[in-house]
């Protein structure tokens, strides 16, 4: 479905960017987008382990009603991706539920073109269309220009994950 049925026309832009929920037809390409994630993280975060591994079940995300996974395609051609996921709260917060957001990937020739952003409007679309205002995502600390890419678009830092190792 596209996101039109949601919004009409607000997420084509001048470019004829669109973008749309992701199908089992994408995968291919989604599965190329999580192993660039993968790699990008991998210097933020030494406990990530090497080789080939997997964040996401794309066909479960395709699938599960509580997950929008969309996708921005340019000519044809998949260009960047993302995922909101509704979850419930812990009971003593003021939202009964949030919207997680990740997979935020945009193949590096379009960065910087407010592909993101777009997407991040879409999956806000479709989270306020079942109920849910509150949207959190997680970021690593030494990663700069997303933090700044992400509070551009409203969002601000609320708590910081500690951890030690041996």
């Amino acid at each position: 479905m596209l996101i039109t049925e949601w919004v009409p026309d607000a997420y084509h832009d001048n470019e004829n960017i669109v973008v749309r929920s992701a199908t089992h037809a994408d995968k291919e390409v989604l599965l190329q987008f999580e192993q660039d994630v993968i790699a990008a993280e991998r210097p933020f975060d030494d406990t990530i382990k090497e080789g080939d591994i997997n964040y996401y079940d794309i066909d479960a995300m395709i699938n599960l009603p509580n997950i929008q996974l969309l996708v921005a395609e340019l000519k044809g051609q998949l260009i960047a991706s993302g995922y909101a996921r509704i979850e419930n709260a812990s009971p003593y917060l003021k939202h009964r539920q949030y919207a997680y957001l990740g997979f935020m990937y945009v193949v590096p020739e379009h960065r910087g073109k407010g592909i993101n952003k777009q997407i991040i409007g879409a999956l806000q679309q479709w989270t306020l269309s079942m109920g849910v205002t509150e949207l959190r995502l997680e970021v690593y600390e030494d990663n700069k220009p997303a933090i700044r890419a992400y509070e551009k678009l409203g969002f601000k830092a609320l708590l910081l994950t500690m951890r030690k190792g041996s």
